[in-house]
């Protein structure tokens, strides 16, 4: 019973070590584009709502995939298991060790469904339990973290708090030894409706000059795919983007326009549109990733019925913009991004 956690870590490692011949294999009918495998559905059928991340990044592992049109998420010891229709997680293990040429070491007797893993870990209501034992972010570390961004709009937040020492469980790559606290600003993560379905965390050095020196100084905690980090109301349009300091970056130019973050790239593209969402502007990364966003996204809502106009920095993303030009200099820029008719809307004031 002890040793079926680590067939599935260990499969799932080697997966993705493996993740390109994994895609051609089981998703013959998909390509890659960029850092990414895209295909219709995880039963393999042609189309572009589906994709598998294939390189490693701060934004997300290698072989992760996410479905953009049902919601679908996982690695790819999971995506195995919904392709060849296993039930049983023990099943799937066994599939994927005959693909990697490696003996079948799982028995079924000790099988365990991969969705229950997940959900008895980082479920939402220990999201909103983190968030409630934390602190609202002004005159703490975290503002003063941010004011290093650049960002200083941050009074009546009720979406960013502040936690003075938040968990951190070690990942493989840190060094033995580190701390499992550090001070982390905890940002609220919810859908349309306003319920709070996670967290999104980010540890910061102790000097709050910079983000503590971990492995993975950014994690979601609870139900992410599809929800996000908001800032005022959505009435009509809306601007989306991949991460906190990005779109926070946006309030300090433009702070009368409604914003949501993502979390990360894959999260961007799978976002939900409110109802009523009639123009969403993208404020879009300058990577691969973020171009793979910005074209699913695009398909969605072309198919939505919904005006999309992309917003792009003239670095690698807005708080680049922000550290490097100045709030004004930015507003101007957005604005001149923008449609006619948001211009005097969402003025800088």
């Amino acid at each position: 019973m002890e040793q079926f956690p680590s067939h599935a870590a260990d499969t799932s490692h080697r997966l993705a070590q493996n993740a390109l011949a994994v895609c051609r294999h089981y998703l013959p009918a998909g390509r890659r584009e960029g850092r990414y495998w895209t295909v219709g559905n995880v039963a393999g059928d042609p189309g572009r709502s589906l994709y598998v991340r294939l390189f490693e990044s701060e934004r997300g592992r290698v072989g992760n995939w996410v479905d953009a049109a049902t919601g679908e998420h996982g690695d790819l010891l999971d995506l195995i298991r919904l392709n060849r229709g296993h039930a049983r997680l023990a099943d799937a293990i066994n599939e994927a060790r005959q693909f990697l040429l490696l003996p079948r070491t799982v028995s079924p007797v000790v099988a365990v469904d991969a969705r229950t893993q997940r959900a008895a870990a980082g479920s939402p209501v220990a999201a909103r339990r983190l968030f409630a034992a934390s602190r609202p972010v002004c005159g703490t570390l975290g503002a003063l973290y941010l004011r290093e961004r650049g960002i200083t709009r941050i009074h009546g937040l009720a979406a960013l708090r502040f936690h003075p020492r938040c968990f951190y469980r070690p990942a493989a790559a840190d060094i033995p030894g580190i701390p499992q606290a550090f001070p982390a600003l905890v940002a609220s993560v919810t859908g349309n409706r306003g319920v709070q379905t996670g967290i999104h965390r980010t540890w910061l050095d102790p000097s709050g000059k910079s983000k503590a020196a971990v492995a993975s100084p950014r994690r979601a905690l609870g139900d992410i795919l599809g929800h996000a980090i908001r800032f005022g109301a959505c009435n009509g349009v809306l601007a989306v983007g991949e991460g906190l300091e990005t779109m926070l970056s946006l309030r300090e130019a433009l702070p009368a326009m409604p914003l949501a973050a993502a979390t990360s790239s894959s999260h961007l593209a799978a976002f939900s549109f409110p109802r009523g969402l009639v123009r969403l502007y993208v404020a879009r990364d300058r990577d691969a990733a973020g171009d793979t966003a910005l074209a699913i996204l695009s398909d969605r809502a072309h198919e939505a019925g919904i005006a999309l106009m992309p917003l792009t920095p003239t670095f690698g993303d807005f708080n680049d913009d922000l550290l490097q030009t100045g709030r004004t200099q930015l507003a101007n820029q957005l604005l001149g991004q923008i449609h006619p008719d948001d211009r005097a809307r969402f003025s800088a004031s």
